[in-house]
């Protein structure tokens, strides 16, 4: 008497055994995928809140120009929007012209003269956008300069892992900038 597997008792258990493991071959496949769009949603959070909080304690510490005009176009402004709403120009607390500036897909920096990136390299600004208010020295309002952004990370990656972040925030000066 032989005691052999038929063809068809085969095929049957490599199929119950190939759905075994495919089910969780999809689930460690899918677990993955969410874990890099999480570390990438997470290196985005990590770049934007750093540069954020660098451009407002800067903004916050700014100063209004007094003397004849060095840095900024007129006497009197405290910021000064630059090229085409997607630059800011200001004396900081050490007294030098500093802005910040969208150049190609990426935040940049300009203080005296030397410039360096604010963001990675694999992130992409697709929106930034500068606003005042208050600049007026008939007013009573305080200078205030409102910041519009959008910003992508992932660059290179594959689409529906880029995460995306919109924010819109208002910078008000430290110091009260009332006529006296």
């Amino acid at each position: 008497m032989n005691k052999s597997y038929t063809l068809i008792e085969v095929l049957v258990a490599v199929s119950i055994f190939t759905i075994i493991i495919a089910a969780p071959t999809g689930f460690l496949v899918g677990s993955l995928k969410g874990q890099q769009k999480a570390l990438a949603s997470q290196k985005l959070l990590d770049n934007t809140s750093y540069t954020l909080e660098y451009i407002s304690r800067a903004l916050r510490m700014a100063k209004k120009e007094l003397s004849a005009p060095a840095c900024l176009s007129q006497n009197g402004l405290n910021y000064e929007i630059t090229r085409s709403e997607t630059g800011l120009k200001f004396i900081n607390y050490k007294e030098e012209c500093q802005e910040f500036f969208l150049e190609g897909d990426r935040l940049k920096e300009s203080k005296d003269g030397i410039e360096n990136y604010l963001t990675s390299e694999d992130l992409e600004i697709t929106s930034l956008k500068f606003k005042l208010s208050g600049q007026s020295q008939t007013d009573t309002d305080q200078p205030r300069v409102t910041i519009f952004l959008e910003i992508k990370g992932g660059k290179g990656q594959m689409p529906e892992l880029q995460p995306l972040i919109k924010i819109q925030t208002t910078i008000s000066q430290r110091n009260l900038d009332v006529p006296y």
